[in-house]
């Protein structure tokens, strides 16, 4: 009986420890703090700075939004990405250290070993992008306390996905080079197609602008952030999977957003633990 009492919280107990470890590692790494925020901070400030003037001239714009305002969603979903790729990257660090191995000999199921590890990324973006969203105030941006939960809700949705999409990647990788190579190449994409830069177009008249359309329709990341900026605005869609068409471009609703982060999250946390109960070559000691 009592065998049984302390089996049952034995895997969210390693999950925690895990999480923890994540967490106390992240603190006592400086440089990987000021990687994560200080540089989506810059691209905020030099893009909201250069771009404003091109930005309001396009119409884009409203009469008092800047590109400032504009990209503020955006640079909250890349702080949440930075940070996803540097919390994954230990995975690789865990294997060639040793200690991988060790967790993966434990009587702990692998699932355990997943949630740990998305939950302590997941925990550290979403603090970080939090702190983000409180400078805001400083740029014209009020929100009222409902709005805050709402886009807290939805950063801890996102960073689920995107932190177990790096775990996905990051469980197939021998060498951190491959890794960023890797990240570069997909999330960056996913991120800059997401319509933090340029929103979704409705004219499709020319190839182009239909490809690029159906990209940023397809890319997941582009409903997390259409949900969080138009709650940012205080709009709220016309219906739950409905959208909003502005001119000649669309934004996803409130609804549809959550909805599809929250499958996006659920598949690749799936995904995740799949691929952690496959053993590799380098798994073992």
């Amino acid at each position: 009986m009592t065998s049984e009492a302390t089996a049952t919280p034995m895997p969210f107990a390693a999950a925690w420890s895990l999480c923890r470890r994540e967490i106390v590692r992240f603190l006592r790494q400086r440089n990987r703090i000021i990687g994560a925020i200080g540089q989506p901070i810059i691209f905020w400030l030099l893009f909201g700075t250069g771009l404003t003037g091109v930005f309001r001239a396009s119409g884009q714009g409203g009469a008092d939004e800047s590109f400032t305002v504009y990209f503020f969603p955006g640079t909250l979903l890349l702080i949440v990405l930075f940070t996803a790729i540097f919390a994954t990257i230990s995975i690789i660090e865990d294997r060639n250290e040793g200690f991988l191995q060790s967790v993966l000999v434990s009587p702990v199921p692998r699932w355990s070993m997943v949630l740990g590890k998305v939950l302590g990324g997941t925990i550290l973006a979403v603090g970080q992008a939090m702190i983000f969203l409180l400078l805001g105030y400083f740029v014209g941006i009020h929100m009222n306390a409902v709005q805050l939960v709402s886009i807290f809700g939805i950063l801890v949705v996102a960073g689920i996905g995107l932190t177990s999409l790096g775990f996905w990647l990051a469980w197939r990788m021998d060498s951190t080079q491959g890794f960023h190579a890797v990240m570069n190449l997909l999330l960056m994409p996913m991120w800059l197609l997401s319509g933090a830069f340029f929103p979704i177009p409705t004219n499709t008249s020319s190839l182009g602008q239909w490809a690029l359309s159906w990209v940023m329709t397809l890319n997941p990341v582009t409903y997390a952030l259409g949900a969080i900026r138009q709650i940012l605005h205080a709009e709220t869609a016309p219906s739950f999977l409905g959208g909003q068409t502005t001119g000649q471009f669309w934004l996803p609703s409130v609804g549809l957003g959550v909805t599809i982060t929250i499958v996006f999250a659920i598949v690749m946390f799936a995904l995740a633990c799949r691929a952690a109960g496959k053993t590799r070559r380098g798994d073992w000691i």
